[in-house]
């Protein structure tokens, strides 16, 4: 019963259409984004790579900096060190965008990147690498990565 009444309002609902920028947009400031159920699709600023034309377009053709985080499941490094790079990396709010490369399965950009230990971070703007760590780093030395990448 309580289902179906959920359901009902659910439906009764206006239907929302998705930003003119699109699902992959930057965040807007938050007087401009409405009200909606979630914000994660629309408020993205971190993304798997899925091959290697994907990472030429959303990485090295991006105009924005970008962050390639190259990890792999089997290392606990890159799990303490994913999430904390990706909430700095929404701190910025839109300034860099974050790319993820498992190198299990990307083996190809791995080798062309020259990592040889993971977690590799690469700070890349306008498709050239401008700097670069290997291993955990903490909350303040991962914020002046980014201020020096973005140029704040």
């Amino acid at each position: 019963m309580a289902q179906r009444l959920v359901l009902r309002r659910l439906l009764s609902l206006p239907t929302r259409t998705l930003s003119p920028q699109g699902p992959l947009a930057p965040c807007a400031p938050s007087a401009a984004r409405g009200r909606a159920f979630g914000t994660s699709a629309r408020c993205r600023s971190t993304f798997n790579v899925q091959d290697g034309s994907d990472f030429q377009d959303r990485v090295v053709n991006n105009p924005k900096p970008v962050v390639v985080d190259f990890h792999a499941q089997w290392c606990g490094p890159c799990k303490i060190l994913g999430p904390r790079l990706e909430k700095m990396v929404a701190k910025q709010e839109g300034k860099v965008l974050m790319a993820k490369v498992d190198i299990d399965d990307h083996t190809d950009l791995a080798i062309e990147y020259e990592v040889s230990a993971v977690p590799t971070v690469l700070a890349m703007k306008n498709g050239d690498v401008v700097d670069k760590f290997v291993g955990i780093k903490d909350e303040d030395q991962l914020e002046a990565f980014l201020k020096k990448l973005i140029g704040a």
